[in-house]
């Protein structure tokens, strides 16, 4: 099954196990709105390329929509519609008031100037920006997007409503409205997570290893957050590949390779392996930090760890979900452990209302409360139905969002919302 279908998988699963209200679960497996465009960009050589792109809006229950937008080559409309169904349940999850939203365009920005990425950019936002806006629409960073990419798309749509707007976009840079501690939010909400399941197991942190799939901001910034809190680190990888060392690998030298070399391969005292091969390794603690279906029915059998961190979406399947479960490895799902970069996003999007800047402390301090009190609450729908901690996750959600129908009406109004 692709993405969309796994997420719907998910979905209906936990609300089976709960006994949800069917209308309910009707109305949260559909986005309410999904806008389809083509940007006809000029590249440096003066020729024109068209590219395909997306802007799905999934559920506005709970608040405005909220989701990031990825440049990749193979972005299509199912995984656009799948990672903004996860956001409605993920924000829904650690309790903020926002609904769930994705963009995507169809391209790869590793073959593309920085000018051709600004104007990929502009023209994204020429195309959705009656859409989007600070009250109704956010967008963020996700995948091969960055602050730069953010600080263009809030500056274009500034121009276009002829109004300084920093709060139509997250994950900006602090200079133009950004917030001190979103670079490094969604590996330091899934680190709480982590310490604080550790802590209630009776776990150890000295002398438990960890993997680290992938090394972009999410999984560059765990390895080196686990890492400072005394996580023994075995192996990192990047989009190349991986490498591995049983008694340790320092992330600060990794990242320091990595910065000079462009990739992770060569790492004094490391063996390469292949990302494949890196999750089937030795290690108590695997997080998963690259791209969806990386555990899936095929190499399910073979992962070594005892828990999974998801910093990535949808990075297990449905049916290795199952057969963990059955197996005994704990997965901290993606909508609860990687909620910690939509949470510093709201943070950002309130202190661009108030044009008022927390300080870092600040910041740290509300997501350690903000993710320990929603893995509380996962922990207790996982107990109370005696399931794995994701479809708890997806209850804890399915709760709020339930009362939220109810309290708001009937949810066929909500689909039918006239915008201007």
């Amino acid at each position: 099954m692709n993405f969309y279908q796994n997420t719907i998988t998910n979905l209906n699963k936990a609300a089976q196990t709960m006994k949800l209200d069917a209308e309910t679960l009707a109305v949260l497996s559909h986005p309410q709105k999904t806008l389809m465009v083509s940007l006809p960009v000029r590249m440096d050589d003066g020729t024109l390329r068209v590219f395909e792109a997306y802007r799905v809006q999934h559920s506005e229950l709970r608040g405005p929509f909220k989701g990031g937008i990825r440049y990749y080559p193979t972005v299509d409309l199912d995984e656009v519609k799948a990672l903004a169904t996860e956001m409605t349940f993920k924000c829904s999850v650690v309790g903020i008031p926002y609904g769930g939203g994705k963009g995507g365009v169809c391209c790869n920005p590793k073959e593309m100037s920085p000018g051709e990425l600004e104007r990929l950019t502009r023209r994204y936002v020429q195309a959705i920006y009656q859409i989007i806006g600070p009250r109704h629409d956010i967008p963020a960073p996700d995948v091969y997007t960055n602050s730069q990419i953010m600080a263009w798309f809030m500056d274009e749509y500034s121009r276009l409503v002829n109004e300084y707007q920093p709060g139509v976009v997250t994950g900006k840079p602090i200079e133009v409205g950004g917030s001190l501690g979103r670079d490094t939010a969604t590996a330091q909400g899934g680190a709480y997570v982590l310490e604080s399941y550790m802590a209630k197991k009776g776990l150890e942190v000295a002398n438990t290893k960890v993997v680290v799939q992938g090394f972009g901001n999410a999984g560059r910034n765990a390895a080196l957050i686990l890492h400072k809190m005394g996580y023994t680190v075995v192996g990192l990888s990047d989009s190349k590949g991986g490498v591995y060392h049983a008694d340790g690998i320092d992330p600060n030298e990794a990242a320091e390779h990595k910065d000079k070399k462009g990739v992770l391969e060569g790492l004094a005292k490391t063996t390469h392996c292949t990302n494949e091969q890196l999750i089937e390794k030795e290690c108590d603690v695997l997080v998963l930090a690259a791209m969806e279906n990386q555990v899936n029915k095929t190499n399910a059998k073979h992962i070594k760890a005892k828990i999974i961190l998801e910093l990535a979406n949808g990075p297990t399947s449905a049916e290795a979900d199952d057969y963990l479960f059955k197996k005994g490895v704990e997965v901290i799902p993606d909508i609860l452990a990687n909620a910690g970069g939509v949470t510093v996003s709201y943070f950002e999007w309130l202190q661009n209302r108030e044009a008022y800047y927390w300080t870092l402390d600040e910041v740290q301090t509300k997501l350690n409360r903000v993710m320990l009190e929603a893995l509380e609450r996962v922990l207790h729908f996982q107990e109370k139905h005696h399931t794995s901690m994701r479809e708890g996750a997806y209850m804890s959600a399915f709760d709020r969002l339930e009362k939220a129908m109810k309290l708001r009406g009937s949810g066929a109004n909500l689909l039918c919302k006239v915008y201007k």
